[in-house]
């Protein structure tokens, strides 16, 4: 009988672990091999050993992508955790047309990042964009969102916001539902208010939430392409101002067809976000 129960549970499982071999195991020694050799995917593979990472500490475009990837991870990460904090104490209260705003904060989650990013590009447009009409209708001079290099990072910064803050409201919003309203009516009754509510007993509890929203937003945005692709037609221009890492990995390997290369970003990649994560969570839990 246990014999029989084991390979039944064998049968179960075989199926997912060999999807999980093929789709994600491979791959990921497959890059890893990739990152010692140099190939054009027309050629043959040649193994050049520790060469594709000496070449990527000595590219200077290497720097900058990595520069313009942290600033972008600020700029992102800071708001995305305040205005998901927000809606989050927002949508956990009953009160009337609550459901429409909840649609209307959860909407960008379920919308294409590629295609919110073409609507984005024209509110950006810095003639006639809309962001620059409202704007104009409080007298401030139309903004260069997507041709200068200092608003483009921004501008790549709000569109990843408005995409990141439903999911990071769902996780804080489902953590604030948990927390017990005996500590709550506690609190009322020995005279505390709605903010001192909130700074004593939401946001401690919120600490194990918050810590996963931080960690799934730096990940996010140190792995970003999509949205900075679709808004700067995969040039990371204006100049070098939306130049992030995903850009530069993605111009290696399918515009320069350096597939070492480019697999030698990613793993170094892998090993700046393994860092952060570990950090973040060690920080996490020593303050818990």
């Amino acid at each position: 009988m246990d014999r029989q129960r084991s390979r039944a549970g064998i049968s179960f499982v075989a199926p997912n672990l060999a999807a999980v071999a093929l789709f994600m195991l491979f791959p990921l020694g497959f890059s890893l091999y990739l990152s010692f050799h140099s190939w054009d995917l027309f050629r043959p593979m040649r193994f050049t050993g520790l060469a594709n990472y000496r070449q990527l500490f000595d590219d200077p475009m290497f720097y900058i992508a990595l520069r313009n990837t942290a600033v972008f991870t600020t700029l992102t990460l800071v708001p995305t955790v305040v205005i998901s904090l927000g809606a989050a104490a927002a949508l956990n209260r009953k009160l009337k047309g609550m459901a429409l705003f909840r649609t209307a904060v959860f909407l960008p989650l379920v919308a294409s990042t590629v295609a919110m990013a073409v609507v984005w590009r024209f509110v950006f447009v810095t003639d006639d964009g809309l962001l620059n009409i409202v704007l104009g209708w409080f007298g401030v001079r139309p903004v260069p969102w997507l041709t200068d290099p200092g608003w483009a990072l921004i501008s790549l910064s709000i569109v990843t916001v408005w995409k990141g803050v439903p999911f990071a409201t769902v996780i804080l919003l489902a953590a604030m539902q948990a927390i017990p309203g005996d500590l709550y009516e506690a609190a009322m009754i020995d005279g505390a208010g709605a903010w001192r509510r909130f700074r004593s007993i939401t946001v401690p509890l919120l600490r194990g939430a918050l810590s996963f929203v931080l960690v799934i937003t730096v990940l996010n945005t140190v792995q970003a392409f999509d949205q900075a692709y679709a808004l700067t037609d995969g040039n990371g221009g204006p100049e070098t101002g939306t130049y992030v890492l995903g850009i530069m990995l993605f111009q290696n390997a399918f515009r320069f067809y350096q597939v070492g290369y480019a697999a030698a970003l990613a793993w170094v990649m892998f090993a700046v976000l393994l860092v952060l994560t570990v950090l973040q969570l060690r920080l996490s839990r020593r303050e818990m």
